[in-house]
């Protein structure tokens, strides 16, 4: 017989029935996480763990399990919540409403604020980009400030299939199949393996409220299109599963980027170089050179397809280059790659191509990569706007041994002249390649930018080098070339920049005070 309504609160009673369901689904969960957390080592027993908070479910059901589990854990807790500043009152009551929240459940919170829309088109971001570099900035910043060990965010099994998906229609190889990698660096995502629908049903339990943001149903956004049209499709239609295999994906694609990792490093830490100006090249021979242990093996085992691990490799060095440069390979396609590869095999020296935010130039055997805002800096100095780069300072004679110092604002460089006696050992004047016979030179100087037709030669060097070819043999590129300081006296080209002064007026024997010019960047 049923339980009549006086019998509520018995052993038998529905009432009492469904609590201990919603008792055991929450220690059920409980536990999930805990496993989750120590499967990747997410965090130690007395750490201090920052929770980033927006209102939205995820990240409020993050910060009830976290709080249940603190003590267990056995860790302190911080509630971060960042206003982006793009939803006006909406935002302003997130804000109160996980202060609250937090208030409620005895944990301190700290918020911070940013102008995303602002801060997006200064830096041509797109809104989302923006929104999460400001947020994850804001985190560090607190971290540092408090001392956290760690901060976890809310992603969750969707948020990995969402992820792969979208990665899968920009096109990607195994790095974009990734996903969301569990820890990276500062940040921990305790609920990668748990699904948005169960952590609804965990906050119903408890009679937790949230708070929900509008512009997450804005289908014109292609990971909103993902997420409300695309896996509902696939669930419904293909897989009722989808959401978990391709959360599972992810994790086989993670263990293979490991060992792809390792000889991504090794081989980027190996080749590529790093100018002052940030840029980082290669040499086009060794981008595209095999690995040792693959050319070893019987040719017919080893295939020079498109698919060859020699091929894999060169693809993954590309985007690991352009990782270094912006931080991010999310705008990064395999068709920009593919671009990047035929520049090196096909294309003369001086080409160039555009990725999102990188330029990549060829100049003889190596490849440039380059910011594209640098880039475009340049662009303005040499083309329409050269004499923005073009610059003669006069140098006067210097009355004493301190010399004389040349701040050339074209280039945010200091040139400083300094005069120092001159040894008369022999061994001593192999310095003499990087200094002037002061009484050599006619004063006043010129510091001035180099000009087309500039040529000299170089001490050691058995004829005059036009200073064109010495850039080129040099493989300076092309967006470095304009404004490449000479001094000249009498006209007379007697020094330039990162070359050996000029044969006729270098510090010899017979010197007795030398000329020594150095460069430091402002």
């Amino acid at each position: 017989m049923l339980p009549s309504l006086s019998e509520e609160g018995s052993p038998r009673s529905p009432s009492v029935g469904i609590r201990r369901a919603r008792f055991h689904m929450q220690r059920a969960l409980q536990k999930r996480v805990l496993e989750i957390i120590a499967r990747h080592g997410m965090i130690r027993p007395g750490a201090r763990v920052g929770l980033g908070v927006s209102g939205g479910a995820d990240s409020v059901a993050l910060l009830r399990i976290f709080a249940e589990l603190r003590a267990q854990l056995g860790i302190t807790i911080f509630v971060l919540h960042f206003h982006h500043q793009l939803r006006g009152a909406e935002a302003d009551e997130d804000e109160r409403f996980v202060k609250a929240l937090a208030e409620e459940l005895r944990v301190p919170s700290e918020c911070g604020r940013a102008d995303v829309a602002a801060e997006a088109k200064r830096n041509g971001w797109n809104l989302e980009d923006a929104a999460r570099r400001l947020r994850y900035q804001f985190f560090a910043s607190v971290t540092a400030a408090h001392s956290l060990d760690c901060v976890a965010v809310a992603h969750t099994a969707n948020d990995q299939a969402e992820t792969v998906l979208s990665h899968l229609l920009r096109g990607t190889g195994i790095a974009g199949l990734a996903g969301i990698y569990p820890v990276a660096g500062l940040i921990v995502r305790p609920l990668l393996e748990l699904e948005r629908a169960e952590l609804r049903e965990y906050l119903a339990a408890l009679g937790q409220s949230w708070r929900e943001d509008a512009t997450n149903q804005d289908t014109s956004r292609t990971r909103a299109r993902i997420r409300h049209e695309l896996i509902p499709l696939l669930l419904r239609d293909f897989d009722g599963s989808a959401v978990t295999r391709l959360a599972r994906l992810a994790t086989h694609a993670r263990e293979d980027e490991a060992f792809w990792r390792s000889l991504e490093d090794e081989r980027f830490h190996s080749l590529a170089t790093r100018d002052s100006s940030g840029a980082i090249s290669l040499r086009i021979e060794d981008l595209l050179a095999p690995l040792p242990s693959l050319v070893s093996h019987n040719a017919n085992s080893v295939s020079t397809s498109a698919v060859s691990p020699t091929t894999a490799l060169r693809r993954r060095l590309v985007r690991r280059i352009y990782f270094e440069l912006r931080g991010s390979r999310e705008q990064l396609t395999s068709q920009h790659v593919d671009s990047v590869l035929d520049v090196a095999t096909r294309s003369q020296s001086g080409s160039r191509i555009d990725l999102p935010g990188i330029t990549v130039e060829k100049s003889l055997d190596r490849l440039y990569f380059t910011n594209a805002s640098a880039t475009a800096a340049s662009a303005r100095e040499t083309g329409k706007a050269r004499t923005t780069r073009d610059f003669a300072y006069t140098v006067s004679r210097p009355g004493d041994l301190n010399g004389v110092s040349i701040v050339v604002t074209e280039l945010h460089r200091r040139f400083n002249l300094k005069m120092v006696d001159w040894p008369r050992v022999e061994s001593d004047t192999v310095l003499g390649r990087g200094a002037l016979d002061f009484d050599r030179v006619q004063w006043p100087l010129v510091l001035r930018s180099w000009q087309p037709g500039d040529s000299y030669r170089p001490r050691g060097s058995r004829r005059v080098r036009k200073l064109k070819r010495l850039l080129l043999e040099s493989r300076v590129p092309r967006s470095l070339r304009a404004g490449w300081p000479v001094l000249a006296s009498a006209g007379a080209v007697i020094w330039a920049s990162g070359y050996p002064v000029a044969e006729e007026f270098a510090a010899g024997r017979m010197t007795q005070t030398g000329l020594v010019i150095g460069e430091e960047e402002l």
